[in-house]
């Protein structure tokens, strides 16, 4: 076969043209010491903070501390299989979890992966567990309700979409059942709720999740666990994959409620992992950046305007206090960054007023807005009559003889206070709970047994909803408590006094 010198050359050419180096280069770093869920690693000078780093078994990092001379990486599994001199890689990519409808009704670990034995996630979506926090421009104000089911708080302590109210209170004393109820009670209100579990026992978790699955929430919740056993970066970043999971939704216009179960863990996990990766602690043996730690989560809760998409989440961290003090570090922190609180009373508590929320320490920083007109109407004088029925009790018990006024005043405190008692697990549509506290401030238990007011509730619900279903859709449509209706509802409150045998 012939060649030309020419064709040889121009073949030769068009190869070069073609040819393209395509060289992988990654950068290894070297483990130097671990131990206690903390690797230092020499080298990856080109690490970012909070990077994803992959160690030679397999097992996941991130790095936090980028110091001069190597990386401080806090280890999302076990340090078992990990030593000195192994190498690490970097991935490119912070850490992320799975988001989207598939996580609907699972049990996922910090990093999203499940552990309810339903099957793997079918999720093609991924976010960074941080984020900066929506703007001032995106938001929108506070002002479409959140209904819990529970009159105490939607009658004093409303919360609205988008808010974040804390509560708050020593342990034992009914917060996770307050959150729990507010989760059963966004049934069929087109509200996703997300349940984060940090630190605490498994057994306790997996009682909780069988009360969402009991009462059917676990149809629009994810349940997001970092239990007691698991190591302190994974409790660290548990809430943060739990917010995540609600941004997606958010940002498609949709409502979430997360709550963080409980957020004085979090704070202690973070403690733990600092000092072991030796940042200086300051109050409490807490890093000086414990206050941003919560107020970064808590900031990314929001209601966002029409134009971003119209979604909200709305957040209720939990507290635990050490004999009530609220004044400590981590509670004042968190109160600080919150719009309001809701505080839990020991002393209530044992004294069988549940939920036991102490009306005078506890605040709504968005207040009436997030009510329904009716609710608002209604609800208005029932704080400052328990506040003077508490101060007058106080006096009660030292003097025999008092005036009528007195009397009177203590006797529709006592009936307020009963009527505010409600079973666990029960929450009522908020149009049945603007008809028992209108029953209440309106003095139609002044002469019914303070023994007999839940009963009287439960009769006056049942006799509304079976002869006058009409007052209920009434307030269920217009949320208003007109003339005509307020007309209509003290007629029908007056023939069941008649009719009723209690």
């Amino acid at each position: 076969m012939n060649l030309k010198p020419a064709e040889i050359s121009s073949v030769i050419k068009e190869e070069i043209k073609l040819y393209s180096a395509k060289l992988d280069v990654t950068e290894a770093g070297t483990v130097i010491q671990v131990g206690d869920g903390i690797a230092r690693i020499y080298g990856l000078s080109r690490a970012m903070s909070g990077e994803l780093l992959e160690f030679d078994n397999g097992t996941f990092g991130m790095a936090l501390n980028l110091e001069e001379d190597n990386i401080g990486a806090v280890l999302l599994g076990s340090d078992v299989g990990i030593k000195e001199g192994d190498s690490v890689n970097l991935t490119g990519r912070v850490v992320e979890v799975p988001v989207g409808d598939a996580m609907i009704g699972r049990v996922v670990n910090a990093l999203g992966q499940p552990i309810d034995q339903k099957g793997p996630i079918e999720s093609t979506a991924f976010r960074p567990i941080e984020r900066v926090a929506p703007g001032v421009i995106t938001r929108e104000e506070v002002n479409v309700p959140l209904q819990t089911g529970i009159k105490a708080i939607d009658a004093m302590v409303p919360i609205g979409r988008g808010q974040r109210e804390l509560i708050i209170g020593d342990r034992q004393t009914g917060k996770t059942a307050v959150c729990l109820d507010t989760i059963i009670n966004q049934k069929g209100k087109d509200v996703l709720c997300i349940y984060v579990a940090i630190g605490q026992k498994a057994s306790t978790v997996a009682r909780v999740a069988k009360t969402l699955e009991d009462y059917g929430a676990m149809d629009y919740t994810t349940v997001v666990v970092a239990s007691a056993a698991e190591t302190a970066p994974l409790q660290f970043i548990a809430p943060y994959s739990g917010c995540a999971i609600g941004e997606e939704w958010m940002e498609n216009g949709k409502d979430v409620l997360i709550v963080y179960d409980d957020l004085t863990r979090h704070a202690v996990a973070y403690r733990a992992m600092s000092l072991l990766l030796r940042r200086p602690p300051g109050r409490e043996a807490y890093p000086g950046d414990v206050f941003y730690l919560h107020s970064r989560l808590l900031e990314r809760s929001a209601r966002l305007s029409e134009k971003y998409g119209g979604g909200s989440i709305t957040a209720l961290p939990i507290i635990e206090t050490q004999a009530g003090d609220i004044s400590a570090y981590i509670p004042t922190n968190v109160i600080s960054i919150t719009d309001g609180q809701i505080y839990m009373e020991t002393e209530l508590f044992n004294a069988g007023i549940r939920p036991a929320i102490n009306p005078g320490l506890s605040v709504s920083r968005v207040g009436g807005s997030a009510q329904i007109k009716a609710m608002k109407k209604t609800a208005g004088p029932i704080r400052v009559e328990l506040a003077q029925y508490r101060e007058l009790a106080a006096f009660a018990q030292f003097g025999s003889d008092l005036d009528k006024d007195t009397l009177e005043r203590l006797k529709q405190g006592e009936r307020i206070v009963e009527v505010l008692k409600q079973p666990q697990f029960k929450p009522l549509t908020v149009e049945q709970e603007v008809v028992i506290l209108y029953a209440v401030t309106h003095k139609y238990l002044t002469d019914i047994n303070v023994e007999k007011s839940l009963e009287f509730e439960n009769e006056l619900l049942k006799y509304i909803e079976t002869k006058h279903p009409e007052i209920f859709i009434e307030l269920r449509e217009k949320g208003d408590l007109g003339e005509e209706l307020k007309k209509n509802l003290q007629n029908v409150m007056e023939q069941f006094k008649k009719e009723i045998k209690i």
